[in-house]
């Protein structure tokens, strides 16, 4: 368990990746097994022991890569939010959206890396999202 600033309870001492249990300001707290999670959060640790005292604030977002089919997903969803698709899974072009009453949690795409990089920015700044 650590708080924003991934800090544990014991002044000083951080923790990153995997073992971070963190409270994201979208989804409550939470704790994500992948590597670019990890990285993110190591640099936020790194700046905050030099000082900068840096909130954790940034998006989960993470890939996975099956033969020719490339899932980009960012955000925390839960399975209690509505998914709502846009465009054609089949085709391979397509985004699922997912939220938790009129708020987007997490976004997942197909053949969509900008409207999924768009998807993160706004994530991260609390604005709203929609598909392209």
């Amino acid at each position: 368990m650590v708080n924003e600033f991934l800090e544990t309870n014991v002044p000083g001492i951080f923790a990153a990746g995997d073992i971070a249990r963190w409270p994201d300001p979208r989804a409550g707290r939470i704790r994500v097994e992948h590597w670019v999670v990890a990285e993110r959060q190591g640099q936020t640790v790194a700046r905050n022991i030099l000082g900068a005292r840096e909130a954790f604030v940034i998006p989960p977002f993470f890939w996975s890569n099956h033969f020719d089919l490339h899932i980009r997903y960012v955000g925390h969803g839960s399975k209690d939010d509505r998914a709502v698709v846009s465009g054609d899974l089949k085709a391979k072009n397509a985004s699922v959206i997912f939220r938790a009453r009129d708020k987007v949690t997490a976004v997942a795409s197909v053949g969509r890396d900008l409207e999924n990089l768009k998807a993160e920015v706004a994530l991260e700044r609390g604005e709203e999202f929609g598909a392209l």
